[in-house]
């Protein structure tokens, strides 16, 4: 019975391992498989989040959905990461990097990369988030578009559609009051952001970068 357990325990592992492998693209990892929420973790208010059509439809109370999946152990510091997104009117919404799982309210540590498109906040997407603002809107509602974002030891690039939004070069000294808001590493999240938003993501992709 042990040695039945043994192998079962070893093709599992090895049908895993496989399956990972397999989802890597010229160094890409896909983060969602566009069927359920698996490597993916949401604290409260965890309706906000539900799949739709191969997307994750993101709509109500604010909520974060967090990675915590096995590529890279869900920890990166230097990396690209996309994502196919569509906003509809008046949404808000964002991405997280180098954050971690909280059980609720706004993540105390990393960036957000703004997804706005017509929110009366006007912030719009493309921005790191109250670092460095894009007053443009770049991209219209009711469509897809990709979100890129690079980080690349204190360097962070981020464009939409392939067009440069923000560079930004993380100074050596920061103020106080930015606590958790600076490069270290972690993993994602995505943003709920209030009842009124409703926003989609797929194709969400990651490459580990040296």
């Amino acid at each position: 019975m042990k040695r039945i357990c043994y192998y079962a325990f070893v093709l599992f592992l090895l049908t895993h391992v496989s399956f990972a492998q397999k989802k890597s693209k010229d160094g890409w990892y896909s983060l969602f498989d566009g069927k359920s929420f698996d490597g993916w973790k949401v604290g409260d208010n965890a309706s906000t989040f539900s799949i739709e059509n191969g997307t994750i439809a993101v709509n109500g109370p604010v909520a974060h959905l967090f990675y915590v999946g096995p590529v890279n152990n869900h920890d990166w510091k230097n990396f690209e990461f996309k994502a196919q997104v569509m906003t509809t009117p008046g949404s808000n919404s964002g991405i997280y990097f180098h954050t971690e799982f909280q059980q609720g309210s706004w993540p105390d540590k990393g960036y957000e990369v703004q997804v706005n498109n017509s929110h009366t906040d006007w912030r719009r997407t493309g921005s790191l988030y109250g670092i460095q603002d894009v007053k443009d809107t770049l991209v219209k509602d009711n469509i897809w578009y990709t979100e890129h974002i690079i980080v690349k030891d204190k360097h962070v690039t981020i464009k939409i559609n392939d067009k440069v939004a923000v560079e930004y070069d993380e100074p050596a000294e920061l103020p106080a009051n930015r606590k958790g808001r600076r490069i270290s590493s972690g993993t994602f999240a995505l943003q709920g952001h209030d009842p009124k938003s409703k926003v989609y993501f797929k194709d969400i992709m990651v490459k580990p970068l040296p």
